[in-house]
């Protein structure tokens, strides 16, 4: 008997082996086919839709890109990358610098709004004035406002001249309410039946807060709070105003230097897409892997 027998017949035991088993699995329990058939089709669904939105997004880049094309022909504009190379220098400073400024403000941000939070939920009516009255302003107004308030009033009263502190501090001010927000609404979107059984079986409030709010908390905010680092990320470009070299400042004085102004914006914004698309891709994956575990 050859080798290629022997497998056949191997492979054919074990298929064999494998329909007993789910047959006897089916006559011991009648419901096993139902959730094994569930199962695939869940799978397939998933793998359907990632298929499916992996080509739309793969038509709706082609055509952006073709538009993009036949719109600069039209116009007889040529794009010209060329003096990226010459300012590779500057350009890496102000990306780094952008990446740092996001950072430092998504860390005292998260801080702010966890503050604010609490307030949201303190016992002092003061504290909730306060929390609530900073709420409504910061998200009633454009950051644009709030950046020459804070900086060349508020700032310049209290001698705050470092550009890059100055620029961290008014975007966690204003990122921090909108944080502030997402944490109120995962919290309320907590049942309340949970705190209460927690009680009854003799839990603490702070042994409450450990196994039962915060782990909930925690698995609602993380994909908001996700989406939210890259807004973060967006709003620093308006930090140019006060004359932060951080990446739209850059390119907006090369663009002055060489007169490319589509070839810098066009630049600015794939490097804005370096930052914001794994972090858009991140939040995405983990909404859907958390709201299926839930």
């Amino acid at each position: 008997m050859s080798n290629s027998e022997e497998r056949n017949i191997e492979v054919k035991v074990k298929t064999k082996q494998s329909n007993k088993i789910i047959d006897d699995e089916i006559d011991e329990n009648p419901s096993f086919i139902k959730t094994l058939f569930a199962s695939v089709i869940d799978q397939a669904i998933i793998l359907g839709v990632s298929a499916i939105g992996l080509l739309i997004f793969d038509i709706l880049i082609g055509f952006i890109g073709v538009g993009l094309y036949y719109s600069l022909k039209k116009i007889g504009l040529g794009l010209d990358f060329s003096f990226v190379k010459q300012f590779q220098g500057r350009i890496l400073d102000g990306f780094l610098l952008t990446f740092y400024i996001s950072i430092s403000s998504f860390v005292l941000s998260s801080l702010i709004g966890v503050i604010v939070f609490l307030f949201q939920r303190s016992n002092l009516i003061i504290l909730r004035y306060f929390s609530l009255l900073y709420v409504k302003f910061i998200r009633g107004t454009p950051l644009i406002m709030q950046i020459y308030l804070f900086f060349y009033i508020i700032g310049s009263a209290w001698g705050i001249d470092n550009r890059f502190v100055a620029g961290v501090l008014i975007l966690s001010i204003f990122e921090g309410a909108y944080i502030a927000e997402i944490l109120r609404g995962s919290f309320e979107s907590i049942d309340k039946n949970q705190i209460e059984i927690a009680r009854s079986i003799g839990y603490t409030q702070k042994q409450t807060i450990k196994f039962v709010i915060l782990p909930q908390l925690i698995v609602q905010t993380i994909p908001a709070l996700t989406g939210q680092f890259a807004s973060i990320i967006k709003d620093s470009s308006l930090l140019s105003i006060i004359a932060i070299i951080e990446l739209t400042q850059t390119m907006r004085e090369i663009s002055s230097l060489n007169f490319k102004l589509f070839e810098c914006y066009i630049l600015l914004g794939v490097l804005y897409l370096v930052l914001t698309l794994p972090l858009s891709y991140i939040s995405e994956k983990l909404e859907r892997r958390f709201k299926y575990e839930n």
